[in-house]
């Protein structure tokens, strides 16, 4: 069963993607998670979504829904494209999709796992930190092979 909030989440964020040259493709509220996690699949009808398309969204609709105080607790804002699963690879991205889920890869394992996953929170000269379970992680970059966007 969806969330009371979807209708009127979607209706915010079906206003803010046309003048962005997006469409709204899903809106799921995760209440089971903490913090919650509003997740919003956006695409672009004129080429693949792209990294940008994913950060004007964010700042629009994080702006948007602020404005009119539509979820009264802390949450997290994922904008994604569907099945389209990302390596994060720059700081600018990194920066871009704190709060979102990746998959952390390991080159060999760390605390007995080959693959962290969980919520970024942040990526520095000597580590990624993540938020699992609202547990955080600190994973040493020289023990990772990769990070992708996950949905």
């Amino acid at each position: 069963m969806s969330h009371p909030l979807i209708p009127q989440i979607l209706q915010v964020a079906e206003e803010v993607a046309p003048p962005l040259g997006l469409e709204v493709v899903n809106v799921v509220l995760h209440t089971n998670k903490n913090p919650t996690v509003l997740r919003v699949d956006i695409r672009n009808p004129n080429q693949n979504t792209g990294l940008d398309d994913c950060e004007r969204m964010s700042r629009a609709l994080e702006t948007a829904l602020d404005a009119i105080d539509l979820i009264p607790h802390a949450y997290v804002l994922e904008i994604s494209s569907p099945g389209a699963d990302r390596l994060l690879e720059g700081d600018r991205e990194f920066v871009a999709f704190r709060g979102f889920m990746v998959a952390v890869n390991m080159i060999s394992s760390y605390e007995g796992k080959q693959i962290w996953t969980g919520h970024l929170i942040s990526r520095n000269e000597t580590e990624v930190s993540l938020s699992i379970k609202g547990r955080v992680v600190h994973i040493p970059r020289a023990l990772i092979e990769r990070v992708e966007l996950t949905s």
